[in-house]
């Protein structure tokens, strides 16, 4: 199925067949390469007014997930139709994430892909609000080695 990348900011240059080539190994190693997935690259005002709307921060953040289907966390949805192949939408802060690489001196095309494996496992039911989730989070196969790309979050 298919991965679409959409560059919807002007702040920051993304280099997006690195990002596709991550995404797609981890879609693979996770069993769900069959599920259409969207990554939106946003700036800091898109990502501000989407976090307030949907999580009531008024404040840009690094990734934000939109879900298709409800799972638990570490499954696949199990779709009836073909319009349901899709496992959701995931909104990348590209410019938040270049100014904490700027901080840390972590390369920026690394921290796009760990962010957008931490987006991959929220749209696999993962959530991390509690200790007992950031255990499941961290056995989420798209966090560790599996998929060549360091844990960052």
């Amino acid at each position: 199925m298919s991965l679409v990348i959409r560059n919807a900011q002007r702040v920051v240059s993304v280099r997006r067949a690195p990002l596709r080539r991550a995404v797609g190994a981890l879609r693979a190693a996770l069993g769900a390469g069959r599920f259409d997935v969207a990554l939106v690259c946003a700036g800091n005002g898109t990502m501000r007014r989407l976090n307030g709307a949907y999580r009531r921060r008024d404040e840009p953040t690094d990734v934000l997930s939109f879900p298709s289907h409800r799972v638990a966390a570490g499954e696949l949805p199990r779709p009836r139709s073909r319009d349901e192949y899709d496992l959701g939408d995931i909104f990348l802060g590209v410019e938040y994430i270049r100014e904490q690489c700027r901080g840390t001196g972590q390369d920026f095309d690394s921290a796009l892909a760990v962010t957008a494996a931490h987006g991959l496992c929220h749209l696999l039911g993962y959530q991390h609000n509690t200790k007992s989730e950031w255990r499941q989070v961290e056995s989420c196969p798209c966090t560790g080695k599996t998929c060549g790309i360091r844990q960052g979050f």
